[in-house]
């Protein structure tokens, strides 16, 4: 009994391990097949409904610089730099940067909340499907694309960003702009 028991074992280890190898090949295969957007091509064009309830299309900004971050409320570090995507929000919307808040949160009155207690005014998208952030492959949050006039990703940023770092990188894209 003890032998073939031993077989059994040795049976569903096996298959346990093909599985195993075979998912590994399935999503390695599949995500080099994949192409998301990265600095230099061309920005996908999306839709979503934003907390203003209008809906919002990427190529309804065509001809202007654009700033998507994508981002949750679950997320220390996108909490963190909210104060400095305002002040630029403040700033460069007036000279022509449109910036697309991408909320991957599941609920909307949650995001409506975030935003009224912090006295933020960016435009929030929300991607509660995550539809859009498969589609641009984010990983991690916050991760912001700046866009050209031309429709293309100028910069790519995984991480929290700095004020300074906003202000300079849309200062390039405006400069470039023109």
């Amino acid at each position: 009994m003890g032998a073939r028991k031993k077989w059994v074992q040795i049976a569903i280890f096996a298959i346990v391990l093909i599985i195993g190898v075979f998912t590994i090949i399935t999503n390695l295969s599949a995500s080099s097949s994949k192409k998301y957007p990265q600095e230099g091509d061309k920005a996908t064009n999306f839709t979503l409904v934003g907390l203003d309830g209008q809906n919002h299309q990427l190529s309804d900004y065509k001809g202007k610089p654009v700033l998507i971050n994508f981002w949750g409320t679950f997320c220390p570090p996108c909490k963190e730099e909210m104060p400095a995507l305002q002040k630029q929000y403040e700033k460069w919307s007036k000279q022509g940067v449109v910036f697309l808040e991408v909320n991957v949160d599941k609920n909307k009155v949650t995001v409506q909340g975030f935003m009224e207690q912090y006295k933020l005014s960016l435009p929030v998208l929300l991607d509660a499907k995550e539809v859009v952030r498969k589609q641009y492959g984010v990983m991690d949050y916050p991760t912001t694309f700046f866009i050209g006039a031309d429709g293309k990703i100028v910069v790519k940023k995984i991480g929290q960003m700095t004020e300074s770092f906003i202000d300079e990188t849309l200062g390039k894209l405006v400069a470039n702009k023109s």
